[in-house]
């Protein structure tokens, strides 16, 4: 049997149950102390002036939509290429959400595209960090600032990722990030809504106590464990990315997407033709990969045509995550590049092999 080459594998610390002991034998299980003191340390850590721990990234992007005037009757904004978490969160305000299509060369929200789809009830924008990259996000800052449109991030998979020196999700009013196992730490679930707006704060912190959507001190406890990795694996992860574009650049028929030097590449991520073909010769080396989502508009609550969306069509059936995990060799990427190339029928360039 071939060895196995995750597309993702959480790690933990190896400190949980220290941080665990000392929660159970404070007698406290609910939030207290040490999920503030898990909040204050990822507030300072993105470079935000608030920080709210809740249950999971969905209930942060609902806080942050209900905290930013979101409610009934208003429309909000949405990348038809990302989690269906994103629409489902909008509608728990009692707010519709708008699918918006996406940049070819980037997959995040087409500023154009967006532009049109705003109505007299468009009430606010919500960019979703595809994979950590920017895109078209300035822009899209700058459509908000026109129309005094809401800007709350989906900042899931951009942990530390930034752009002019300035971490994402602490652009809008507010950012929304994710503890879910496929991301840089987690917690098992759970989530954060940043914030440098205080009425934003003091909104999204009443809010979590009235929908108890608190995250407990016993999940905090895995968080606090955790934090002190995260720079470790941003640079495992920036350097598998970076293994995988020198080895893939010569491909015709496959792009490595591409992340700005600030960016922290989450994944790395790439757009394919006979995607199909290559997942299956990774699968047969027993490597994991894993399909970019379906656009939303082709899921049932939020089915339309595909006409309105000729980019994130267009790009579903080419967009692939390949295995990223912070736990892989660089063994293993020229492994995975290997294939690939057989795969698509190219002579595999000479590269020196780096180290493990």
């Amino acid at each position: 049997m071939p060895k196995l080459i995750p597309w993702w594998t959480p790690e933990l610390a190896g400190t949980e149950l220290e941080h665990i002991r000392t929660v159970l034998e404070s007698g406290n299980l609910n939030d207290g102390d040490v999920t503030r003191r898990f909040e204050q340390q990822f507030a300072e850590m993105v470079g935000a002036p608030y920080a709210v721990a809740v249950t999971s990234g969905t209930a942060a992007i609902f806080m942050g939509l209900a905290a930013s005037g979101v409610g009934p009757g208003d429309e909000v904004l949405v990348p038809d290429l990302a989690p269906i978490a994103a629409p489902n969160a909008v509608r728990l305000t009692g707010a519709t959400p708008v699918l918006v299509d996406v940049d070819r060369s980037t997959l995040t929200m087409d500023p154009v595209a967006a532009e049109r789809a705003i109505s007299r009830r468009t009430k606010a924008i919500l960019p979703v960090h595809v994979t950590g990259r920017t895109g078209t996000f300035p822009k899209i800052l700058a459509l908000a600032k026109t129309w005094k449109l809401a800007v709350v991030e989906d900042a899931a998979e951009a942990l530390l990722s930034k752009h002019n020196g300035r971490c994402l999700g602490t652009f809008g009013r507010a950012g929304c990030f994710s503890f879910s196992p496929a991301r840089t730490f987690s917690t098992g679930q759970g989530g954060m809504v940043v914030t440098s707006d205080a009425d934003v704060y003091a909104r999204v912190r009443q809010s979590v106590v009235g929908y108890n959507f608190k995250l407990t001190d016993l999940q905090a406890a895995i968080g606090l464990a955790q934090l002190p990795l995260v720079a470790t694996r941003i640079a495992r992860m920036r350097a598998i990315q970076r293994i995988y574009r020198e080895k893939l650049l010569p491909l015709t028929g496959l792009t490595v997407l591409p992340f700005a030097p600030e960016e922290v590449p989450h994944w790395t991520d790439v757009l394919i033709e006979g995607r199909d073909r290559v997942v299956a010769g990774l699968r047969e080396h027993g490597m994991q990969s894993r399909n970019y989502w379906l656009p939303l508009h082709t899921q049932v609550p939020y089915r339309q045509t595909d006409v309105r969306f000729p980019n994130s069509s267009w790009a579903s059936s080419r967009a692939l995550w390949l295995p990223s995990a912070y736990t892989l060799t660089d063994a293993d990427i020229h492994s995975v590049c290997d294939v690939i190339h057989k795969r698509a029928d190219m002579p595999l360039p000479e590269l020196s092999m780096a180290k493990s």
